[in-house]
């Protein structure tokens, strides 16, 4: 995947998650999970572009990690949304899936700059 088009797949998230939250009931929990998932879910896409743009490849690898935990936070609250009867799990299910393959990507990525650093005459 290009970066540009992970650029646009990580902001469409950034902009589905706001939709997902106005559909959580207004309650202390509801407050509480609204603002979690909306802090974690927004910023993945933040912290992607960041990435984009590290000065050097070790900062990139620092970067797409945060990248990674904040995606993985947000498939946690979106686990508890469900778990606690917010919002009936079909509702969440497919933004749970994207934070599912944000997270293997951002995984995938890191690994991969990593292998090349350490071994630069490989071919990855």
């Amino acid at each position: 995947m290009t970066e540009a088009k992970l650029k646009a797949r990580t902001k469409a998230f950034a902009l589905c998650v706001p939709k997902l939250i106005d559909s959580l009931p207004e309650s202390r929990l509801g407050r509480v999970m609204a603002g979690q998932l909306g802090r974690s879910g927004t910023s993945v896409g933040a912290n992607y572009r960041a990435a984009c743009r590290s000065r050097s490849a070790a900062e990139m690898i620092s970067k797409l990690a945060m990248v990674e935990e904040e995606a993985d936070e947000s498939a946690f609250w979106l686990e508890l949304i469900s778990d606690h009867g917010l919002l009936s799990p079909a509702k969440a299910v497919a933004l749970k899936q994207e934070t599912d393959e944000l997270t293997a990507i951002m995984v995938a990525s890191r690994r991969t700059l990593k292998s090349k650093i350490e071994n630069p005459k490989s071919k990855i």
